[in-house]
């Protein structure tokens, strides 16, 4: 098991490329959170809502991911609230003391059902612990981390950010904090994100040995711009209004950072291109005038609008609309945001039934209702479709591939068809083709309940062609393969690692061998 001296150590990164190792070695791995905690969820093949760390590490263990790895996910709706997910299907929406006393005393069987389920099918098992597992308030009740060890009899690796400073503090608080039989299954240290000479840091690292008689098993470096998706938007912080790239891009993009922002890492891709700059920006005073506007994906689509009413958005988007800005775009919440009514008859994101306007871009409304939606999706462009494409793709009508995901509890109705446009065609039920997204017919405004739709290597750079176009600039070939960088940034992530971590006493405290072959 990794656990973490606190959130955001690199616990997931960790985990994934010990499992990337491990399955390089020749063993069937699988990852496992018992409960996770995010806003950025991923969707397995038959429709399950889970953690996107356990996905992204299957991917990274080349498995395909399932709801057993990740059977209860927690999504924040409120300061003290969230919607319970349990084996990727919404199970109540509750406040924190309502899961504490009626949840968790009953979540051991889900957990331990899910966890003997990947034991019988995978050789190894790599569980991931949550936060600090030295949280005095939360312990009676843990599911995640020294509990959770204890009933698994996992040996325990604990994990500690030295970029965030004090790590010796942050090791040896944590261990003074558990209790002797948890402080037993602590079998090693990994100090993460390092700077600098090593051996400017030996002898603290001897200090902490002598002190606490368990091994450090490795310093890992710090890794500059890892292209692995974040679960977490906290890697967003501090990032309001500035481009998470090249300043001298041609290509601005504004993305809207309201605060339950979800799915961020639908323009991990957009970050990744030569001519495409993406800024995420919180207040109206940043917007300016960029060439795309992007609503993104939201756990609650009405208090995230209310949120962009408040700083003054939708009369900054207009502005910028008027001076230059190319395309307003929407993303499930963001798409649901630019229709004319929000309607919530059972209280699904509100504490009371009722409705709410629009921005009022798309003849659309959405009603929220209880079923959520999680599917995997593929199809091609509509016939007719507005999208600003390089005209070399403009035409190419269910030719140019286009999958994704969907993740949203509401249904949207369009009102007017005659005045907008479908996006795509996909596959629906019984193997129907049926429209997906919405246009105006000048292809300035558009949105789509699509996730992921800028993985489409195709259609992310033909989109971005046609915005190149439309500022007098030359279109550009294709640059990358969003799926190549993701198997490169594995492999270098666990190259890096594995020269860094001595994965044979790993293997020693598992009782394995080095390799299974």
């Amino acid at each position: 098991m990794i656990q973490g001296t606190a959130s955001d150590v690199g616990k997931s990164l960790v985990t994934a490329a010990i499992g990337r190792i491990m399955t390089r070695d020749g063993y069937r791995t699988a990852p496992f959170k018992s409960q996770n905690m995010a806003l950025n969820s991923y969707v397995t093949a038959d429709g399950k809502e889970i953690g996107r760390a356990q996905g992204m590490q299957a991917e990274a263990f080349g498995i395909t991911a399932t709801s057993d790895m990740n059977p209860i996910l927690l999504k924040p709706s409120g300061e003290m609230s969230a919607q319970i997910v349990v084996h990727g299907v919404p199970h109540a929406a509750l406040s924190a003391r309502e899961y504490r006393e009626k949840f968790l005393p009953e979540a051991k069987g889900t957990v331990m059902d899910a966890l003997g389920r990947l034991r019988e099918a995978y050789d190894i098992v790599l569980l991931e612990g949550a936060g600090s597992p030295a949280e005095i308030n939360l312990k009676a009740r843990d599911i995640v981390n020294m509990n959770l060890a204890g009933w698994a009899d996992a040996p325990v690796l604990l994990v500690a950010d030295i970029d965030r400073g004090g790590v010796f503090a942050f090791i040896v608080g944590t261990l003074e904090l558990l209790e002797p039989q948890e402080r037993a299954r602590v079998k090693g240290f990994v100090i993460n994100k390092f700077r600098g000479d090593v051996s400017l840091l030996q002898p603290g690292l001897d200090w902490l040995e002598e002190r606490t008689g368990i091994p450090v098993l490795g310093v890992l470096p710090f890794l500059p711009q890892l292209r692995i998706e974040a679960e977490d938007s906290v890697v967003l912080e501090g990032t309001s209004g500035r481009l998470r790239g090249d300043s001298a891009k041609e290509l601005d993009i504004a993305v809207i950072r309201y605060p339950r922002i979800s799915n961020f890492t639908d323009f991990d891709p957009l970050e990744e291109e030569p001519d495409a700059a993406v800024r995420y920006v919180t207040s109206a005073d940043e917007l300016g005038t960029p060439d795309v506007i992007i609503l993104p994906g939201t756990k609650n689509t009405a208090a995230d609008l209310q949120y962009l009413r408040e700083q003054g958005f939708p009369e900054a988007i207009e502005h910028a609309l008027g001076q230059g800005t190319h395309q307003l775009a929407g993303i499930c919440g963001g798409y649901q945001m630019l229709g004319l009514k929000l309607l919530d008859p059972d209280s699904v994101e509100s504490a009371e039934p009722g409705e709410s306007e629009g921005l009022g871009y798309l003849p659309l409304s959405t009603s929220f209702l209880q079923q959520k939606t999680t599917v995997r999706v593929s199809g091609g462009l509509a016939a007719g479709h507005p999208l600003r494409l390089s005209p070399a793709d403009t035409g190419k009508i269910g030719k140019l591939p286009v999958t994704g995901y969907e993740i949203h509890m509401g249904t949207t109705t369009n009102h007017d068809p005659a005045s907008v446009l479908s996006l795509f065609t996909i596959a629906g039920p019984e193997e129907l083709a049926v429209p997906e997204g919405w246009g105006t017919p000048d292809g300035r405004i558009w949105g789509s309940y699509l996730h992921g739709l800028f993985h489409n290597d195709e259609l992310r750079r033909s989109w971005l062609n046609g915005l190149r176009i439309a500022k007098g600039l030359a279109p550009l070939t294709a640059t990358f393969s969003a799926a190549a960088l993701r198997e490169q940034e594995f492999d270098r992530l666990a190259d890096t690692v594995k020269s860094h971590l001595n994965m044979a006493a790993v293997y020693e405290i598992m009782g394995l061998s080095a390799g299974a072959n």
